[in-house]
This record gives structure tokens, sequence and C-alpha cells, in this order.
């Protein structure tokens, strides 16, 4: 059998196909710089064909990692990363694309703390994808909590700071208002006095620059809150922190963990922090996951 994974995100898509040999084949591609629904749809078929190969293969099972909020019929409700999304069917366009194939679609954080769970054989885990936004899921024996017929973990809407920048969802002080890569960036932007691409901001922390250490330290910090807040209350086994972000960052791990330890109560443990066993592709083997597992309602997210 054959199966489908795909993990959207705001700036690019990621494909991970499993032929029925048990071969794996994977493509990813960037959003149109034509900002609109059309543009998007067109390039997330046309790479899905391509994937597929000529003679369009046929798939079991798509399961769909999202950065948006959906309704229980696989309509985006909202996606402040790409607005203009709203009321897309992404459900219906993928079966139009794939007939006869059964799609789940799910929040990708959910996914991706599943992905880790399974891929370091973990029954309780709480994981903190840092990318575009902050994704995140806790998984406790073995399964999403709160289940995804209940909703998606919000991990990056635990506040850690009530006077913290504002986040997309309107509120103040999430996590992903202060840690996630677009608020790094501008916090390293603010303090450098000049625009800072992601490269130059790893380079910069790796060379102990004050600018970057600052910005990327705030950033652990905020990590470092949500994980030992989320800690307190369902004690898992470790903390993963992944995501294409930080996986890019070497020593931004190392940073969370000192902060942690700062925060730890005493007679109670702090959590393990390590690092995602997938990297930045946790979300996608988790979409795969979901494909070869039993149908599963959507999510909704941040």
């Amino acid at each position: 059998m054959t199966h489908l994974g795909i993990d959207v995100g705001g700036t690019k898509v990621a494909l991970r196909l499993r032929a029925a040999s048990g071969e794996h084949t994977e493509a990813v591609f960037r959003w149109p710089g034509e900002r609109t629904v059309e543009a998007d749809l067109a390039a997330l078929a046309a790479h899905t064909r391509a994937l597929l190969g000529a003679g369009h293969e046929t798939v079991e099972a798509v399961g769909v990692a999202m950065p948006a909020t959906l309704d229980v019929r696989g309509r985006v409700a909202t996606w402040p990363g790409r607005p203009f999304w709203r009321g897309v069917r992404l459900r219906d366009e993928l079966a139009a694309l794939l007939p006869g194939t059964r799609v789940d679609c799910a929040d990708d954080g959910d996914l991706a703390a599943l992905a880790e769970a399974d891929a370091a054989d973990c029954r309780s885990l709480v994981y903190l994808g840092v990318g575009t936004g902050i994704g995140g899921g806790i998984v406790l024996d073995g399964r999403l909590v709160p289940g995804t017929g209940r909703g998606s973990c919000e991990v990056g809407h635990v506040i850690v700071d009530r006077a913290g920048e504002r986040c997309d969802c309107g509120r103040h002080g999430c996590v992903q208002a202060i840690a996630s890569g677009p608020a790094t960036l501008r916090r390293a932007a603010r303090l450098r006095g000049a625009p800072v691409e992601f490269t130059e901001l790893r380079d910069a922390f790796t060379a102990g620059r004050d600018w970057a250490v600052a910005a990327l330290d705030e950033s652990a910090a905020a990590l470092a809150a949500a994980a030992v807040s989320l800690a307190e209350l369902v004690h898992p086994e470790r903390v993963v922190v992944g995501g294409g972000f930080a996986a890019g960052i070497p020593g931004q791990l190392t940073a969370v963990e000192t902060h942690v330890s700062r925060l730890a109560r005493p007679g109670t443990a702090v959590p393990g922090i390590h690092p995602a066993r997938l990297g930045g592709l946790s979300s996608l083997h988790g979409a795969l996951l979901l494909a070869r597992s039993a149908p599963t309602a959507p999510t909704g997210h941040r």
C-alpha cells in the first residue's frame, strides 16, 4: 500500500511518499511568490503529481500536517501565516486531486510530537517545534493529548510573558510571539540596528556576537519557561525541541537547557531537554504516520 505525508508550512511544503515496497521518496517546494489561494493550490497539485510520477501512482491515504485551524469538514477556519486561505476546503481539494484516496488532516505540532515519540520509543513526551511559528504537542501513554477529537495541543500559545510581544493570535506574551523564527529575527534586528537574515544570525551567534547571543537567549528563556510549565502538568519522560529554526542554530539547545536548570523548583527534577531525532522533518514523518493509521478527525491550530 502506498501512503503520502504532506507537511504544509507557512513558507514551504514537504512531501514524503511511502511506496508499497517500503521505499520512500521526498520532495520540498516553496510557495509561489504570488500570494493567492489559486497559485498555492496549483503548486501543491503540480508537485504532488510530480512526486507520484507520470503514472500517478495510486495512493491509499494522505496525511496532512497543517499549521492552520481546520473545522470538522477540513475547511481552513484561520491561518495567520496565510490569511487568504480562509475558507479553503483542503480535504476536498486533495480528494479531488487524488480520487479514491482517504485524506486525514491534523495539527503539525501534534503530528511532530507523535513522530518524535515513535522515533525515540518514548510513551510520554512534550515537543516544541521552532519554525515560522511554535508548534508542539504532548504524547502521554503513547497517545496525543488532548486527542484529535478535542482539538490540538496549542503549545505555541502558552503565555510566558504577560507584557510580551503581541502574537499573531491577538494575545500578548505567547511563547510563539517571543521564540518563533520570525520573532527572534525581529529582535536580533532591533539589537543589531539593521535587518538580519537567518544565516547572519546563526553565524553571529556561533561567533559570540552580543546582539545575536542576546536575541537567541531571550528565545531560549521563553522556550524553557514553556517546557518547565508543561512538565509541571504532565511529567513527561523527555522534552524535545525541534523545528527547522532551532535545528539550524548550533548551541541553541544548550541555551534552553541552561534556562530550564535556572527554573528548577526545589525538590523536583527538571525535564531532560533533547534534540528532535527527526530534525526539521518531525511533522512530515508524523503526517505519514497519520496516513498509515486509522481515519482521524481534523484538529485546530494556532
